[in-house]
């Protein structure tokens, strides 16, 4: 009999103050698990973990840039101390900055390789060592990051938010299997959203138009939308609810996988 109850777990949600993240949050405490919501946007974040609350969910807010390493030690410390432990770890924390690859601003792409595939792999790092035995917290667990579907398609004007996303589905996989062959008792997988029109959905519309692209908003997301079987753009809850079943037991079996969230769109 499978089951998507998260009772008695705690999860922490990288870049959980708004948009996927705030929702995959927000899914998890429904599942039944304590949620902790990880975040620079202290104000933002504490807010969603406030609206969380009133849910009668338990949850709550730690302040942690992903790029940096050390900090990762107090947040993860604090879950642990506070929650009595770590089962699920999001990485949902990214950054995605438009550019032509004629135009490529290396600035942008150290940020997008920064956030997005240091700041996973810190992620994974440091839920290996809380949740392998003798750790911290030492129950095992499941690692779910976040990729995304531009790490199937070739969409114009995303070559570098492309490129760290193609990173994190192979971080994922030498991640499960080292967790494995290490006796870790942790899974890694992956989720490839689609576009969801978030604050960074919408943003990717416009400037895909202001970089020449596409004549208008609107043409930009029918040519997601003509691309995608399920004729429509993806919505927050289908990003949560596959999130929620690769950290439950349902998924016990599953790991080192990507799973597409994509509407079609990649295959």
């Amino acid at each position: 009999m499978v089951s998507y109850d998260l009772s008695g777990r705690t999860a922490l949600v990288t870049g959980g103050a708004q948009g996927l993240g705030a929702g995959m949050a927000g899914a998890l405490a429904k599942a039944g698990a304590t949620v902790v919501i990880a975040d620079v946007q202290e104000e933002l974040g504490r807010a969603t973990a406030d609206s969380i609350k009133q849910t009668g969910a338990t949850a709550g807010f730690v302040r942690l840039d992903v790029t940096d390493d050390a900090g990762w030690e107090q947040p993860v410390s604090a879950v642990v101390g506070e929650y009595g432990g770590l089962d699920v770890l999001v990485n949902n924390a990214g950054v995605e900055i438009t550019g032509l690859v004629a135009d490529l601003d290396p600035a942008h792409v150290r940020k997008m390789l920064e956030v997005n595939v240091l700041g996973t792999a810190l992620g994974v790092k440091h839920a290996f060592r809380a949740m392998r035995p003798g750790g911290a917290a030492g129950n095992g667990g499941a690692v779910v990051n976040i990729s995304s579907v531009a790490a199937t398609i070739a969409f114009p004007g995303i070559a570098g938010y492309s490129a760290t996303k193609s990173a994190v589905d192979r971080l994922t996989r030498v991640a499960a299997m080292e967790a494995g062959k290490l006796g870790y008792g942790v899974r890694v997988n992956c989720v490839y959203p689609g576009l969801v029109p978030t604050q960074m959905g919408n943003q990717l519309a416009n400037d895909v138009v202001d970089v020449g692209l596409f004549p208008s908003v609107e043409e930009a997301i029918g040519a997601v939308v003509s691309q995608t079987p399920a004729g429509r753009l993806g919505e927050v809850a289908d990003m949560a609810d596959a999130v929620v079943f690769l950290a439950s037991d349902a998924a016990r079996f599953i790991t080192g996988a990507g799973l597409p969230v994509d509407g079609g769109m990649g295959m």
